[in-house]
This record gives structure tokens, C-alpha cells and sequence, in this order.
């Protein structure tokens, strides 16, 4: 590795600091968390977010509970703008949601940006950055010092002069690459912007403080934070933010160190996607929060839902080991965990019976498991079931090589246990042929109630008639897993669908398809399958065999907890 090629940027990085106060400080209150992901994460997406997708991340942020979002770069692209115009035109923000759109120091990007929030109602930020290291004023603005402070405070007067006089809106500062930006420069600048715009308690400034490649150890960064935090003028006039990014892989290290050194404001992305190996994991720094006993103010408590939403937006997955959210997270392969695992769950259950309380009120103290499943919305059995788990790998070797059937993760995890329970109950060898059977009986059984009469597909749209405890009735529609599910629901099978995927398995039949349908009835998640010639077909058997489980009762809970 030629290693001589790089050197130690400590020297140039480091501030003044002496008498540090983070090491000894705190966390006892969650910052205010600012979601990037619709501008920051956008553009660092292949194939960045249409309308659609914007939307439902959007509206995922409002439910969960961030008060602050940033919203898109509205001068950057018709799309951005027009999804900004869309938020005020289809009232998507409630008024307690401050919406903030990102800008240039450069006057007619300004313009557009103001342009864009003209008429919503809500509390707007406008976040105006210009990078101010000296290797980018040299190599990509080609400015001096002088210059570079010149066309900030420049940027920052076009704002002042375009939107000063509205109330609802405010102002936020980024120096990019603050990280590498020499200290007395930094603060110059920070200073100058909230003299310029009269940074006060009761309108505040926020000034952005970004990690944008992250250099250095968290320790550095920190210190850079709390030089900041001590020296700043009109403090208490400022919001004091932070925006890591990820490139020594201690973005969230960084993160909470920085809150610890004085940063009231955290700006990052809900699992951590940006440029290069991504912003700081907000999901991440809140749920460490949680599992401190300190209220991270974001509600997570349907974590699958939150990445279901967000793998759909971005088309990107997230990792089976990504903390608190990947599907093996909360999952014990080994021996020794699976026993201690156990134990823990037994002495759990003791300690509630013991207080006379249930078993979610009182203190969690589990080997392995930093925080309860449940408090994300995960059921035990991917823990209380670790042998299952232990075999599913076999599982999926053996539908796969025999017939070609991948079966998405989740649906490994779920057949497991329905495996397990034939082979104890037969002591047999488990084949190929046997894993199919077990599999259609489960997960496709024959529907009764609810059965397809026809399928006509009509340019985009499809055509079924739906033969409902005897009576037949008509629909069109673009999805029709999601309409079979409806007349589920209205035949009083409630059901919810989650996610739908499909694979090809020509080893089954020729141009075979199968459809894997996730969904939810009476707070149980469950699976379906359908095989069909066609994606279509194989969506309407998998959701006519979901509406046969529900009506069958196979959607009862399993025991939440281990035996001994």
C-alpha cells in the first residue's frame, strides 16, 4: 500500500482547544434531527427520486415525527422545485414542520430558491453553503480568502434582501468542508453571517458545521465543535449544527461526539445513504439514544415499515447487518448466544412476575440484545428461534439448487420454523421435494372463499372478475394484489400488503413466475405465494392464497416468548 503518499492531517485541522469539556460531558436529550435524505441523499442516488417516491419518503418523515425537513435544491432541477411547489399546493407539511431547501452562495440560484417557497405557510429555512477549505479555494473556486468571504457575505445579502422581511422564513450557513477549513477562517465567516442577518434568540441562525469528507479521527472533530460552541459570537442567537459524512466509517462516532461538544442539531439521512459511504445514520444516533434510556423524539416503533419505505425510494437495500434495522440484527447463530440469550429471556420474565408488571414495563437486561425487539416492531421469533434460523440457510440451498425458488430473506426466516416443526415431528431427512410440498401447503393453499373467475389485462390497467362467497363481481385496476387484498378486507378478511416481489423459475414450468406477497392481518405479518405464467397470475393466486390463510386462522400469533 503506498501509505507515504498520504499524510497525518492533524496539524492541519486541529484548533486551539486545551481544557476540552466534551470527554466529561453527557447526552441527556436527543438534538433536533434534520433529514437529508430527499436532497443530500437524492443526488447521491444512481437514479434519484421521481415525484412519487419523494412524496411517500416525505410523508414517512412527517409520521415518524421530524419537525425539520430538507426538502430537495429547488434551483438544481425542475423536479426539486416543482416538489417543493408540490408541498405547498397538496398541504403535505403540517404546520408544525419546518421545511428547508438548499442553495449556492450565487444570486439568481438565490432567487430561484425564494422563489420556490413563495406561499408556504409553514417555518422555511433557507440553507445557503459555499466551500471555504483551502484546497477547494484554490483548486475549484480559484478565491482567496478574501474573495471566498466576499461571495458569502455577498450570497448572504441576496437573501437578506429577497426574503429579510418575511417572518416565517430563516437563514442556516454552511461552510462546506468545515472539517479542513482553517479555524480563524471559519469562525470569521460564521461570524460575519449571523452580524448580517442579526442572529437572535428568538430568530435564531443556524450555522451547519460539515464533516463533508470526513478526515480525521472523531476526537478531532469534536474538539472542532467545542472551539466553535465556546468562541462563536451571538451564541445564544445561534443554532449550532452538525453534518457528518462517513468516510472513515465514524460517521456516527463523529456525530455524537460533536452533540456532546456543544451541536444542538444533527443533519443526516434515515439509513445513511450520501455521496461516497454516506451521511451520518440519523436511524442509527436516535435508536442509541433509545437504547441509553433517553427519548430519541423520532418514533421507530415500525422499523420494517421505515425501511420497506426507504429501500423503496432510494431502490437501494439495506444491509442484513445494518444496526437496530437489518433482518439478522436481532438474531443469534451461535451456541454459546443462543443459551445466554435464552437465560436472559427466562430471568426477564421472572423479574415481571416478580414485580407484578408486564414484561414491556420493566427495565430491559438481556444478554446480546441491546434494546427489545418489540420496541421496533420486531417479533422474537427471529430470536427465540435461533436453531430455526441456524437452519435456513440449508432451506434456501436446497429450494433453490431443486427448483430455482429464491425465497426473499424474511420469508427464509418465516419458513424455518414450519420446517423445524416437521422435522421434529417426523425425525425424517428433509428433501427437496419435501421443503416444495411443506411450502405450497403453507404458503399457497387453495383459495375457498375468494376465487378468480378471469384476468384481462387492458393496456396498463388489469380486469378481474372476483367470485366472492359466491358472487361475482368486477374490478380494473393497476395493481391487483393490492385490489384483491381490498375485497379481502371488505369480505371481512383484513389485509394489508407490505411487499410484493417475483422471480422467474423456469425449473417449475416454462416462463413459471412466482410472486412472494408480504402482508399484515390483525397486527401479524405473514407470507404468501403465488405461481402463475404470468407476473399477474402470480400476484392474484398469491394474494387469493393470503385472503385463504386469514379466513383459515393462519395468522395467529405464535408464543412471543423461549421456553426453558
Amino acid at each position: 500500500m503506498p501509505s507515504h503518499r498520504y499524510h497525518d492531517v492533524y496539524e492541519r485541522v486541529s484548533v486551539p482547544l486545551t481544557d476540552r469539556r466534551w470527554p466529561s460531558a453527557r447526552i441527556t436529550e436527543a438534538p433536533l434531527w434534520v433529514p437529508v435524505d430527499l436532497r443530500d441523499g437524492n443526488q447521491a442516488l444512481a437514479e434519484p427520486m421521481d415525484p412519487e417516491r419523494k412524496r411517500a419518503l416525505f410523508e414517512l418523515m412527517v409520521v415518524m415525527g421530524y419537525k425539520e425537513i430538507e426538502v430537495g435544491y429547488p434551483s438544481a432541477s425542475q423536479t426539486d422545485f416543482d416538489f417543493v411547489r408540490l408541498i405547498r399546493d397538496a398541504d403535505l407539511a403540517p404546520e408544525d414542520v419546518t421545511i428547508v431547501v438548499f442553495t449556492p452562495a450565487r444570486r439568481d440560484l438565490i432567487e430561484r430558491t425564494v422563489e420556490s417557497v413563495e406561499g408556504i405557510a409553514n417555518d422555511v429555512v433557507i440553507h445557503m453553503y459555499t466551500a471555504t477549505a483551502p484546497i477547494w479555494r484554490e483548486q475549484v473556486l480559484g478565491r482567496t480568502r478574501a474573495e471566498v468571504a466576499e461571495l458569502i457575505t455577498a450570497g448572504g445579502r441576496d437573501i437578506l434582501e429577497l426574503a429579510g422581511d418575511r417572518e416565517n422564513i430563516r437563514f442556516e450557513f454552511s461552510p462546506e468542508v468545515f472539517i479542513l477549513t482553517e479555524p480563524d477562517f471559519v469562525l470569521q465567516v460564521c461570524d460575519s453571517m449571523t452580524t448580517l442577518w442579526d442572529a437572535t434568540p428568538q430568530r435564531p441562525v443556524i450555522l451547519n458545521l460539515p464533516a463533508t469528507v470526513e478526515v480525521a479521527t472523531p476526537n478531532v472533530y469534536a474538539d472542532q465543535i467545542e472551539y466553535m460552541h465556546r468562541n462563536l459570537a451571538r451564541r445564544d442567537g445561534v443554532i449550532l449544527s452538525v453534518h457528518p459524512h462517513n468516510d472513515r466509517g465514524t460517521g456516527i462516532a463523529c456525530a455524537e461526539l460533536a452533540v456532546l461538544a456543544g451541536a444542538q442539531r444533527v443533519e443526516g439521512c434515515i439509513f445513511g445513504n450520501g455521496e461516497r459511504t454516506g451521511n451520518v445514520d440519523i436511524a442509527t444516533l436516535a435508536l442509541n439514544l433509545h437504547a441509553q434510556g433517553i427519548d430519541p423524539m423520532i418514533d421507530f416503533s415500525d422499523i420494517d415499515r421505515v425501511r420497506r419505505t426507504v429501500e423503496y425510494c432510494t431502490r437501494m437495500p439495506v444491509p442484513e447487518r445494518h444496526p437496530y434495522v437489518g433482518d439478522l440484527v436481532y438474531t443469534a447463530f451461535s451456541g454459546t448466544h443462543q443459551d445466554a440469550i435464552k437465560k436472559g429471556f427466562a430471568a426477564h420474565r421472572e423479574r415481571a412476575a416478580q414485580a407484578g408488571r408486564s414484561e414491556r414495563e420493566i427495565p430491559w437486561e438481556v444478554p446480546y440484545l441491546p434494546i427489545d425487539p418489540a420496541d421496533v416492531g420486531r417479533s422474537y421469533d427471529a430470536v427465540i428461534r435461533v436453531n430455526s434460523q441456524s437452519g435456513k440457510g440449508g432451506i434456501a440451498y436446497l429450494l433453490d439448487t431443486g427448483y430455482g425458488i429464491e425465497l426473499p430473506r424474511r420469508l427464509q426466516i418465516d419458513f424455518a420454523k414450519h420446517v423445524q416443526r416437521l422435522t421434529d415431528e417426523t425425525g425424517d431427512e428433509v428433501t427437496a421435494t419435501m421443503l416444495r410440498e411443506l411450502l405450497t401447503a403453507v404458503y399457497a393453499p387453495e383459495p375457498e372463499r375468494i376465487r378468480l373467475s378471469e384476468s384481462v389485462i387492458e393496456n396498463s390497467a388489469v380486469r378481474l372478475k372476483i367470485e366472492v362467497d359466491g358472487r361475482v363481481v368486477e374490478r380494473t385496476a393497476d395493481d391487483p394484489a393490492d385490489l384483491l387484498a381490498r375485497v379481502a378486507t371488505q369480505a371481512g378478511l383484513p389485509m394489508e400488503v407490505l411487499s410484493l416481489a417475483h422471480q422467474t423459475a423456469d425449473r417449475i414450468g416454462r416462463d413459471a413466475r412466482i410472486a412472494y406477497l408480504e402482508y399484515r392481518s390483525g397486527g401479524i405479518t405473514q407470507w404468501s405465494i403465488g405461481i402463475g405464467d404470468s407476473p399477474v397470475e402470480a400476484s392474484c393466486r398469491a394474494a387469493l392464497a393470503a385472503a385463504q390463510r386469514i379466513s383459515a386462522g393462519e395468522t395467529r400469533a405464535v408464543d412471543r416468548m423461549p421456553t426453558a
